[in-house]
């Protein structure tokens, strides 16, 4: 047997790995994409080589910061410095939804200790995997809501209770965000039920790859999720909503070649003292639509205000 030539050797443990990897030269152009880059992002090989990393394939970025970082773009960094770096980052999938991966980034020299390229690999974050883990457990229960992936009405509804319970008992606090897909009766019209049912996967996937282990987030009305924020400060309320409104802004769902925004708006608030399942749905709502008596495409108070009874009943 003919031994294989070693860059052909290394080119097929690139391939073989399960992790993502890819390269960028010194113009940031992706000279090399490997099948684990493809699984995880959705994105063949011919439809990434040649792109650059500020044509916002992957992620909202330009030449001198990165919206998905929050700061300096590492690329740009490490050919600066040539120094290695790890960091969590959301990318975008094909199918419009963001994932939450673990990125480490690191340059590639030449034989004068200059760098030339930059080599970046990535997995999924350790609390998207957890996640899936836990998922994959209640799916065998029917706790899932089968057109977005996530828990269902009645399981999210328990889930609320138990927090609120939590809080009376032994004051520990939460936090709720309540996200309304906006227009999603319109689009049903437009394009038909399941490209509906594709657009609330696309934000319920975003908003899964981005949250903590400890967090949850389930299906509540039809074009809404409620997201709980377990031992939630009122700044982590608010860069928890901060953070999903950035990727909900650069969210794109593709449906039959065409290229839809998702549009969102959301409630959020810290439970208090006084809170009742009632009072803490109710302040959620109105933060939606201030100064309204009805969220856009949701019910109003009064039905919410019934919901929340029957859930303390429950």
């Amino acid at each position: 047997m003919l031994p294989i030539p070693e860059h052909e050797l290394y080119r097929a443990v690139l391939e073989s790995l399960q992790t993502g990897v890819y390269v960028l030269d010194r113009e940031g152009r992706i000279t090399l994409w490997n099948r684990g880059a493809e699984r995880m992002t959705g994105f063949k090989h011919y439809e990434v080589i040649g792109s650059t990393c500020h044509s916002n394939l992957l992620q909202p970025c330009d030449s001198h910061a990165c919206v998905a970082c929050g700061g300096e773009c590492p690329f740009a960094a490490t050919l600066r410095d040539g120094q290695p770096r790890e960091f969590p980052i959301e990318l975008a999938h094909k199918h419009g939804h963001t994932l939450r991966v673990l990125m480490h980034c690191a340059p590639i020299v030449d034989r004068l200790g200059a760098t030339v390229a930059v080599a970046q690999s990535f997995d999924q974050h350790v609390s998207v995997i957890d996640s899936e883990r836990h998922h994959h457990r209640l799916s065998r229960y029917g706790c899932l809501d089968e057109a977005t992936g996530v828990p269902n009405r009645g399981y999210t509804r328990l889930q609320l209770r138990e927090s609120m319970n939590a809080f009376l008992e032994y004051h520990l606090p939460f936090a709720i965000l309540l996200i309304q897909v906006e227009k999603l009766a319109d689009f049903r019209a437009a394009h038909g039920h399941a490209a509906g049912d594709t657009m609330l996967h696309v934000v319920a996937e975003s908003i899964r790859n981005t949250i903590h282990s400890g967090d949850f987030l389930g299906r509540w009305e039809e074009n809404q999720f409620l997201l709980i924020l377990s031992n939630c400060s009122a700044h982590g309320v608010q860069v928890a909503g901060d953070r999903i409104s950035r990727l909900m802004n650069s969210a794109r769902l593709q449906w039959w070649g065409d290229q839809h925004a998702v549009t969102t708006r959301m409630g959020r608030t810290l439970v208090q003292e006084a809170d009742s399942l009632e009072s803490l749905l109710a302040r959620a709502v109105s933060d939606i639509s201030p100064g309204t008596t009805q969220s856009l495409s949701g019910p109003n108070p009064d039905t919410l205000r019934s919901v929340a009874a029957n859930a303390s009943k429950g």
